[in-house]
């Protein structure tokens, strides 16, 4: 099976001298289409880090990402990096990351219209979206008019609107009630499954661990366990 995002020797530092801090140390990870990948870890350990290097958010220190195509994103030029973060990856964040004055149709939206979708398509594949994680009827509804849950499922059809092969969601549960996460947690896996994504997620649940095809144990930025 390919590998649709791989992580080589990756490393990042912050600072320097005595202020240095050593936020990821050589880390070898592999993703791969319609495969859940699960980052854990205590907090501080480089879970966000490395998600940042992977989705291009961020450029490493040392080591590189390569993606399918044979392309190293963490050495293309800062234009090229946005085009695969446009059209390739979907970001979900733990603190939802939506437009307080947007209504949920208008936050799904965001990205089709910075890819200069048409119109009518934009709208077909907002609703088409909304639909997917439950939320058709939510629509019109402002963040503030939402639940927490609701908030995220609306983060998460953002994140797929544009149809990526890789989605990268960083503590997406974080801010969730047990019950409200388990129906997150079912609706990424159902979608990594259903849709071949290649889906990177860091969390501390172990509920969300135990639910994954593979996963990365960071500890003080080191990769210590893959299973």
């Amino acid at each position: 099976m390919t590998d649709v995002l791989r992580a080589e020797r990756l490393s990042r530092t912050f600072g320097s001298g005595e202020a240095e801090v050593q936020a990821l140390v050589e880390a070898d990870v592999a993703v791969r289409a319609g495969r859940l990948t699960v980052v854990h870890g205590p907090s501080g350990s480089g879970k966000t880090t490395l998600l940042n290097l992977l989705g291009g958010l961020d450029r490493p220190s040392g080591g590189r990402v390569v993606l399918d195509d044979g392309r190293v994103l963490s050495e293309l030029p800062e234009d090229d990096v946005l085009e695969v973060r446009r059209t390739r990856i979907g970001y979900v964040f733990q603190s939802f990351g939506l437009v307080p004055v947007l209504s949920a149709a208008e936050n799904v939206e965001v990205p089709l219209r910075l890819q200069k979708v048409a119109p009518a398509e934009r709208d077909e594949r907002v609703a088409a979206a909304l639909e997917r994680v439950g939320l058709a009827h939510h629509a019109g509804q402002r963040p503030y008019e939402l639940s927490g849950g609701q908030q995220q499922r609306v983060g998460i059809a953002r994140a797929l609107v544009s149809e990526p092969d890789i989605l990268i969601a960083d503590e997406p549960t974080g801010q969730l009630d047990s019950d409200t996460a388990a129906t997150v947690m079912e609706l990424l896996v159902e979608l990594t499954a259903e849709q071949g994504i290649a889906a990177v997620v860091s969390t501390h649940d172990p509920v969300f661990i135990s639910l994954a095809d593979a996963t990365v144990q960071l500890l003080d930025g080191r990769v210590v366990a893959v299973g």
